[in-house]
């Protein structure tokens, strides 16, 4: 089985390497393809990838096809393929908003994955939410999801809204929490701490409480009430934030990349 990744981009490059590792894939069994010279010799330095300049060179051969560009690239790509790829191939779309139906129609194929990582993805703890056409077989969809879990872990979900939602959680949520964390540091900073200590500070403290949750099945609610004490000190910081709403801002963030992720969808 030969798996081609068209865009040399960070996720491309991610979902390549991780692949690279699969038992499902033999070395030298992953082809890398992207216009620019600059990334095509920094894929060439890696041993186990071809990299790829032409798209007739390619194409035909894969079994398994990983779309890793941008959105915008999808109409001028589709046309170039479109006369080189087969129905018993296998498309895996990352492009945010691009639809199963506007990949199917545009290269005249049925086999179609839409997936949306996230960026933890380039350390092994990525999150992929992912749906298929139904032309997709079952044996295909274990091939996916094993290709996919190199990277973390993958959760199928019932349909493209759903991928629009996960948008909003866990495909933007990375952004929420260094947010989150780089407001902490400024805190730290401010009490006095040094940019060194703060981030020692703040990068233990949610992976310790990200460790906790995973290994418990306590709610967020449960745990906030096992740390803060009537009149305590966290007490006063969660009150803060309620007073502050900042739940409902933190969701209301949330459904905003939800609603932008619909509307990129409108476009294809």
């Amino acid at each position: 089985m030969k798996v081609l990744v068209i865009g040399a981009g960070n996720m491309g490059l991610t979902y390549a390497t991780g692949m690279s590792k699969s038992k499902l894939l033999k070395k030298r069994n992953i082809m890398v393809l992207d216009k620019s010279k600059e990334k095509l010799e920094e894929v060439g330095k890696i041993a186990y990838f071809d990299a790829i300049d032409k798209i007739e060179d390619c194409v035909p051969q894969a079994d398994i096809i990983f779309l890793a560009v941008k959105p915008y690239h999808a109409e001028e790509l589709f046309g170039r393929m479109k006369p080189l790829v087969n129905p018993e191939q296998l498309f895996i779309s990352i492009m945010a908003g691009v639809t199963i139906n506007y990949i199917q129609e545009a290269l005249g194929i049925k086999k179609v994955v839409r997936a949306m990582p996230n960026l933890p993805a380039q350390v092994g703890k990525g999150l992929t939410s992912y749906v298929s056409a139904e032309e997709v077989s079952r044996l295909e969809l274990f091939m996916v999801e094993g290709l996919l879990d190199t990277t973390g872990k993958s959760l199928r979900v019932k349909n493209e809204k759903y991928i629009d939602a996960s948008t909003g959680i866990s495909g933007s949520g990375p952004a929420y929490v260094f947010y989150f964390m780089q407001s902490m540091m400024e805190a730290a900073l401010q009490m006095g701490f040094s940019e060194n200590v703060s981030k020692v500070l703040v990068s233990q403290t949610f992976t310790g409480a990200v460790e906790l949750f995973n290994q418990n099945n306590l709610n967020p609610d449960t745990w906030m009430e096992m740390v803060a004490s009537k009149g305590g000190t966290t007490r006063a910081a969660l009150d803060s934030m309620e007073d502050n709403n900042v739940n409902e801002l933190i969701k209301e963030a949330a459904f905003a990349a939800f609603g932008r992720a619909v509307e990129l969808g409108e476009e294809y």
